[in-house]
């Protein structure tokens, strides 16, 4: 083909190339171009190759003449050779003879002339097309002008099919984490769930070696509690030293870590002689560790940074879904030795509750919980946002004993789940009865009062989903707050209102369960609601401690020599600072 033939193809050639780009599916776009550039310049060899930024080197992406293997390999770095050369120049690199060429990198044999061309996008380098001939002087300078044209509209479209791959990625990652999120809290059998972890996982990132260690209970080495390899289930007797290899790291410093290739890293400890990449990210319940989920492929570089925000993620849910199923089973095995046991769940049941209460500024907070039996369904508990705002949560589950703590387990396990979005009261309560209603068993829901406080602009928002009102102690009054609703897990279209307060200092805030209003004496009398407001009022002037005390022992008195019936807690706060004084 002349010059003057290649003139004249230029024009629709470009609009071919601009129409091929129209799809957002990149690798048919790539091929398509690579089909209409050789209807002008009929090259042996073509390549486009993608820059990854942040280790400034090139990947080929598509290809046209190489080998698989060689392409897969291939690495060049901005500056080395013809290609790396016409990206750090931003522009046009035209070898006649590439044997006479000390830049040239010899990725494959017979090669005489080479063309590369960068992809630009506002400036900014995304990759490099790069075609090449086995005849030496064989691509002149039309043919450098139009690969230009070309390039220019390439990239555009490049980078629109990579926003929109990466986007609907993102998306899809989203809806994947949810999904699992959801079906994880649900499975109590831990060799079950952790065999569906790794299931579920292969959905968001095709690994070759997967692997869950957890600490042991002294807390001084890692377990393989579960391993796969290559689609394999094996058992590994091996334990880590805590701090030891790349797992034992992450659990040690608490975050993620991403090792490119192993064989360049010291922590690795060689288990898996054909790992060459590796990503360990820690499973953390309540900023306890309690193990390490870990990954491994045979290919260098692997696992991106994308990769390890998404096992970030997901570790999170695991490990509350794994602190779940430990409990279920640890409560199954102690109900199995009935009375001898209790004492050990009920000990359990406290250690899920909050070991100290939360520090703030503007609140004091107070709280108690006293299980009817030796375990019970009420629960409460305080979950940190950011922006120096708390969560707080009350909840009473129907029924009693082991039935209403492990359901009640499985409710704190829900809340856990939701919290790091920071919902507010109501569109928690709603995401709760939303999941209980995906597993609803008969009998069984809980009524919650969900609460947010602002520390710092001393706000309450509070939502319930049928425990009794709570109280509002202001002006020297005693307000009841009108927040009800239907208990989360019965019903699949309850709504939650929400109210929202202005705190100023000395002003209270009561929630408890019922267990507290239906105490009864010897003669059949409830401890009621009025008694409740007498002693709140009390204490009113005092502390949230004040009231919590207080009420409990009041209780215990007005039902002295009856057996308790129900679970009784109460969460008392209070603004800080002196009633009127604004301070």
């Amino acid at each position: 083909m002349t010059q003057s033939d290649l003139r004249e193809k230029v024009e629709p050639l470009l609009l071919e190339v601009a129409d091929a780009l129209t799809t957002l599916d990149l690798d048919t776009s790539l091929r398509r171009v690579a089909e209409l550039v050789r209807k002008v310049i009929d090259y042996e060899i073509f390549a486009i190759l993608l820059l990854n930024e942040k280790t400034q080197e090139m990947r080929v992406r598509f290809h046209i003449g190489y080998p698989d293997n060689v392409a897969e390999r291939l690495r060049i770095k901005v500056g080395e050779g013809v290609t790396g050369l016409s990206a750090q120049r931003r522009e046009a690199v035209l070898v006649a003879d590439v044997t006479k060429d000390p830049q040239y990198i010899a990725a494959l044999p017979h090669v005489r002339s080479e063309l590369a061309v960068p992809l630009l996008v506002k400036n900014r380098l995304i990759g490099v097309i790069d075609i090449e001939a086995q005849q030496a002087d064989y691509f002149h300078e039309e043919h450098k002008r139009l690969l230009t044209l070309i390039a220019s509209r390439m990239a555009v479209g490049i980078e629109n099919a990579r926003l929109h791959t990466r986007t609907s990625r993102q998306a899809r990652t989203l809806m994947l984490l949810n999904e699992i999120a959801r079906e994880l809290t649900s499975i109590l059998n831990l060799d079950e769930l952790l065999k569906r972890i790794a299931e579920l996982l292969s959905r968001l990132i095709d690994y070759q070696m997967f692997s869950i260690l957890l600490l042991d209970a002294a807390g001084e080495k890692l377990q393989h509690r579960f391993s796969l390899r290559f689609q394999e289930n094996i058992q590994l007797k091996h334990d880590v030293p805590l701090g030891r290899g790349i797992v034992g790291y992450a659990v040690q410093h608490k975050q993620a870590v991403l090792v490119p290739d192993v064989t360049k890293d010291s922590r690795y400890i060689r288990l898996n002689p054909e790992t060459r990449s590796e990503l360990a990210a820690p499973l953390i319940y309540k900023d306890k560790v309690i193990g390490v989920l870990d990954l491994e492929h045979t290919r260098r570089g692997f696992f991106t940074d994308d990769h390890k925000r998404t096992v970030t993620t997901l570790a999170a849910q695991v490990a509350i879904a794994i602190e779940n199923a430990q409990l279920y089973e640890e409560i199954a095995r102690q109900e199995k030795r009935l009375e001898r046991d209790l004492a050990l769940a009920r000990e359990l049941q406290f250690r899920l509750l909050p070991q100290s209460l939360p520090t703030c500024a503007n609140l004091d907070v107070a709280a108690k919980f006293a299980p009817a039996r030796a375990i019970g369904g009420d629960l409460y508990d305080f979950v940190n946002y950011s922006m120096s705002r708390l969560a707080i949560v009350v909840g009473d589950v129907s029924g009693k004993g082991a039935p209403a703590a492990i359901y009640a387990a499985l409710v704190s396990g829900i809340l856990r789940s939701h919290a790091p979005i920071e919902p507010g009261p109501a569109e928690m309560l709603s995401a709760v009865n939303f999941s209980l209603g995906e597993r609803r068993i008969d009998g069984q829901f809980v009524s919650l009062i969900y609460a947010v406080w602002d520390d710092i602009h001393r706000t309450l928002q509070v939502a319930s989903s049928g425990l009794p009102r709570p109280l509002y102690c202001h002006d020297g009054k005693i307000e009841v707050i009108q927040a009800t609703g239907l208990p989360c897990g019965l019903f699949d279209d309850a709504e939650y209102d929400e109210f929202s307060f202005k705190a100023r200092p000395g002003e209270m805030f009561v929630f408890f369960s019922d267990g507290i209003l239906d105490a009864r004496n010897r003669a059949g009398d409830m401890f009621g609601r009025h008694r409740v407001e007498e002693i709140v009022a009390g204490c009113a002037e005092v502390s949230a401690d004040c009231v919590v005390q207080s009420l409990f022992k009041a209780v215990a008195e007005h039902a002295a020599g009856v057996e308790t019936f129900d679970d009784q807690t109460v969460v008392a706060i209070r603004a800080k600072g002196e009633a009127g004084t604004g301070t």
